[in-house]
């Protein structure tokens, strides 16, 4: 009751949002703007936080929705004068270092595995498997490039530049956002942008966190030990148990277990 007493001041709260899994658009990974941006517009608005902590466990994903996510931050922090502070476990890389990055600080355990600022596009070459087997391939376009690096016919050398065109201005990209977020804290003498992934430690003295460290024991000694802590986190709906949404998902978590193994995890 004493919240609500004229001249009473709360407990500080800091309100957490737990971001895991894959970074994709639609239903194809766990965290995308759609259905983590109502979470993020509730943690920033609900009760007048001190700050709001990212709990970060990603490989990556999505350079969109990384970006939109990460807009998103941004612009609620400043709007609300709210501090972001980011604690990675498993890992943070690409997509999610990029989520990390929009944070004022990042913090991780001396086993977590950042970084990878890159850009990645892979896929299969099968057109000598369909033609032992006598399969057409029968493919009709208006536009020339429309049928770019299509896996069932030989690759061709205009389609790779045009590809490495499209990457090389996405990894642009990411290195402009990490640069800018994370400024003068980066070892300029370091090559931080190849998609190479380092240890936190490491990666402290990269200047791509700002230390070693938990949730609990930093917020606490940060805003005191009568700190309370708000929960979020994106909610699985009841239906999606059940049915076609069960083979979906499992798809799903195949693709999330090999986005992990990449990494040791």
């Amino acid at each position: 009751m004493k919240r609500f007493i004229p001249f009473i001041k709360s407990d500080p709260t800091v309100a957490v949002v737990r971001m895991q899994g894959v970074i994709a658009g639609g239903t194809r990974g766990t965290l995308n703007d759609a259905s983590l941006g109502p979470v993020l517009e509730k943690a920033f608005a609900r009760g007048k936080p001190v700050a709001v902590a990212l709990e970060i466990s990603s490989p990556g994903g999505s350079p969109v929705q990384s970006s939109l996510i990460g807009a998103r931050i941004r612009r609620l922090a400043e709007e609300k004068n709210i501090p972001v502070i980011a604690f990675v476990e498993d890992v943070a890389a690409s997509g999610g270092y990029w989520l990390a990055a929009a944070a004022d600080e990042i913090y991780a355990d001396p086993s977590s595995v950042l970084g990878s600022v890159g850009v990645i596009s892979a896929g299969f070459g099968m057109h000598e498997l369909i033609e032992r087997y006598g399969i057409e391939r029968r493919v009709h376009t208006a536009g020339k490039s429309k049928s770019m690096n299509d896996p069932f016919r030989p690759e061709k050398p205009e389609d790779v530049a045009r590809l490495d065109r499209l990457l090389t201005d996405i990894h642009t990209n990411f290195i402009d956002h990490v640069t800018a977020r994370r400024g003068a804290k980066l070892d300029s003498a370091e090559e931080l942008f190849t998609g190479e992934v380092w240890l936190a430690r490491r990666a402290t003295e990269l200047g791509l966190i700002d230390g070693i460290g938990h949730l609990k024991p930093v917020l606490k000694d940060r805003f005191g030990d009568k700190l309370k802590f708000r929960r979020y986190g994106v909610r699985r709906p009841f239906w999606s148990r059940f049915g076609a949404q069960v083979v979906e998902d499992a798809g799903h978590m195949i693709e999330e277990r090999a986005a992990y193994a990449r990494f040791g995890l």
